[in-house]
Parts: C-alpha cells; sequence; structure tokens
C-alpha cells in the first residue's frame, strides 16, 4: 500500500527521536490525519507488532487494511456503542502486557481533514494503561499524510511528502494518568508543522 504513493510522486519517512525497547509492551499515541497512518505505523514500526484501535467501518472494503484490522488482533470499535469498547480495550491491554506488543490509538477519533489537530479524549488510552501498566506511552507526530486525500478519493494529491516522528517513551507507572495524557498529548501535538 505504501508502494502507490510512488504514483503520486508521494515520499514518506520515519524519524526515530528514541531507541525503543523490545521486551516491553508500548502503546503509540498518534495524531490522526488519514488511512496512510494505519499504513504507515504499520508498517514502519511493524517490528513491534503494531495492533490498532480503529472503527469498525475500516473492517470492511479497504484491500490490505481491512483483511488485517479483522485478522490481526486489532480492536474495532462501534462509536454508536461506547460500552462495546470497553471489554474490546481491555482485552487489547491485557494482551500487550502479557505479550509485550504494542497498541496504536488515535485519541482524536476521527482524522483530520486539514493537518490540524483535533481534540483528544483520554478515556481509550486510560483503559489500555489501566491494563498494561509495564508499558511505554509514545507518542508519535504525523505530519501531511492528510495531503493524500485532500480531494476525496480521486484524484490523489500529488508530490507530498509524509512525516512520522517517534517521540521519547513515557513509562505509564512513571506519574499519574492526568499528567501522562496531558505530556502525551503536547508532544504529539507541538510536533505538527503547520500547515
Amino acid at each position: 500500500m505504501l508502494r502507490i504513493l510512488l504514483v503520486t510522486i508521494t515520499t514518506a519517512e520515519v524519524e526515530s527521536k528514541t531507541d525503543l525497547p523490545k521486551d516491553k509492551p508500548i502503546i503509540f499515541v498518534s495524531n490522526h490525519q488519514g488511512l496512510y497512518d494505519i499504513i504507515g505505523i504499520g508498517w514502519f514500526l511493524r517490528k513491534f507488532h503494531p495492533k490498532f484501535v480503529s472503527k469498525i467501518e475500516l473492517g470492511k472494503g479497504i484491500p490490505s487494511v481491512s483483511y488485517n484490522l479483522n485478522h490481526g488482533g486489532s480492536v474495532l470499535i462501534d462509536r454508536k456503542d461506547p460500552k462495546q469498547a470497553l471489554p474490546a480495550l481491555k482485552k487489547l491491554g491485557q494482551y500487550i502486557e502479557t505479550t509485550n506488543r504494542s497498541a496504536v490509538i488515535f485519541p482524536e477519533g476521527t482524522r483530520s481533514r486539514n493537518g490540524k489537530p483535533g481534540n483528544f479524549a483520554s478515556n481509550g488510552l486510560k483503559i489500555l494503561c489501566k491494563y498494561a501498566p509495564d508499558a511505554l506511552v509514545v507518542p508519535v507526530t504525523i505530519n501531511n499524510s492528510w495531503k493524500v486525500f485532500r480531494y476525496g478519493s480521486f484524484p490523489l494529491g500529488i508530490g507530498n511528502h509524509l512525516k512520522f516522528t517517534v517521540h521519547p517513551p513515557i513509562a505509564v507507572n512513571e506519574c499519574d494518568y492526568n499528567t501522562l495524557f496531558e505530556r502525551t498529548e503536547k508532544v504529539v501535538v507541538d510536533g505538527i508543522i503547520a500547515c
């Protein structure tokens, strides 16, 4: 799926500001700009076996993405049924805690259509932290992926440079949850390049 970007003369890169351990559970927390956020994180951070918290609608009709969300251990959330999300997030938190794998959550809940971040919701991350107390929370900032679909699905935006910045981790048990959440959101948002 990333190779499709070559047709649009679009490039993608990861800048990692830290070395992450492979023997700890990790919760990647990122802003959300478009479909290529999932594809990019899935590819560039594949050695951490990322499992996504995603809306249920993405589980149908998107080649490769839908299949991987349905069969790769990710959690599909029905936003019309918040009660369904709680046990699913609990199960994902417990899974990454026992397997030292990673979860990816986009606290904005929906993608930004112009690159400007929306408000971060805290509940999903809070549940993951509760059931993965040994985890590291790793802020990730994504820039320019919204430009690929700025006109809808056709025509695709051309000549863009997508950038994924992986920031230093914060241990879940390092501070109280509110402080952790505020620090994470600030790091992610501060890394977004003004459009």
